[in-house]
């Protein structure tokens, strides 16, 4: 009787077993998170790549515009897959965090040489032998990319970069030089200790309009730390600038994962705020 009742059973796994390698399919179709377009850049004079996530049930037939987030270091294997998803819940219509919006992911070819500018200290150039084509970089978003992507995207007027550590700095000095290309500037973990912290000795350019500025920093070194709370308290002091400014300080969190949470709470100040105006 025994034998019986393990011969049944052992049937049964065997089936089963058969039933589960055999199981096909029904349909395969690739998971698509936005499109990469590629173009040629006069300004760099090289073919520069990005990554673009398109709201839920965007159409370029409808009337609707949207604002866009210039995302810096936005390779598919750099921010651009987790931002997208901060993005794409904070825009759920049961969370209503932050408006939906195009996310302009930048991919790289050089950043070392794109997010800084020049610098005269020694170690910096043997550190980075490629260095200084900021310059060059902010005329590509401003003569090029801006342009690109309000002439072929239903876009509306607000704009918002992101930017992490180098990038941080770019966006630093964008906010400096030309404030007027981006309505918010969330500026993480930037690396503000470059060329011995010269930007942190000028003065921004005036404003015009009003603009949210968020900067984080996690638990990153007293030299990391103590240049996001300088530019804070810089931005704070100046009379001449119209901004609502913010800076968070991440106890738990390091270099390497301050940006996700920082974002994360820098859409809920910035785009709260605008909502309850």
């Amino acid at each position: 009787m025994q034998f019986l009742k393990f011969t049944v059973l052992l049937f049964i796994f065997f089936c089963a077993e058969l039933q589960a390698q055999t199981i096909i399919p029904t349909t395969i179709k690739p998971f698509s998170i936005g499109e990469t377009i590629e173009f040629h850049s006069t300004i760099l004079d090289e073919n520069r790549a990005l990554n673009i996530y398109l709201p839920n049930g965007y159409s370029p037939d409808s009337l609707k515009k949207y604002s866009v987030i210039y995302l810096l270091d936005g390779s598919l294997d750099e921010d651009f897959i987790h931002i997208v998803g901060l993005v794409q819940f904070g825009s759920f219509s049961w969370i209503e965090m932050i408006p939906e919006s195009i996310v302009v992911g930048i991919a790289n070819v050089d950043r070392k040489r794109d997010f800084t500018f020049p610098t005269n200290n020694v170690k910096d150039k043997a550190d980075f032998p490629t260095t200084g084509g900021s310059e060059k970089f902010i005329q590509f978003i401003e003569s090029e990319l801006q342009p690109f992507i309000e002439s072929n995207y239903k876009t509306d007027t607000i704009k918002t970069i992101i930017g992490q550590s180098l990038g941080g700095l770019l966006a630093t000095e964008i906010l400096h030089k030309k404030p007027e290309l981006f309505d918010n500037y969330i500026i993480v973990s930037p690396s503000l200790w470059w060329d011995d912290e010269s930007l942190l000795k000028q003065i921004p350019a005036n404003f015009e309009g009003n603009k949210s500025i968020y900067i984080g920093v996690g638990k990153e070194g007293k030299v990391m730390e103590n240049d996001a709370k300088k530019l804070y308290k810089k931005l704070n002091c100046l009379k001449n600038i119209k901004a609502k400014i913010y800076f968070e300080f991440f106890n738990e969190q390091s270099h390497a994962d301050a940006l996700h949470l920082a974002v994360y709470n820098a859409f809920e100040k910035i785009f709260k705020m605008e909502k309850a105006n």
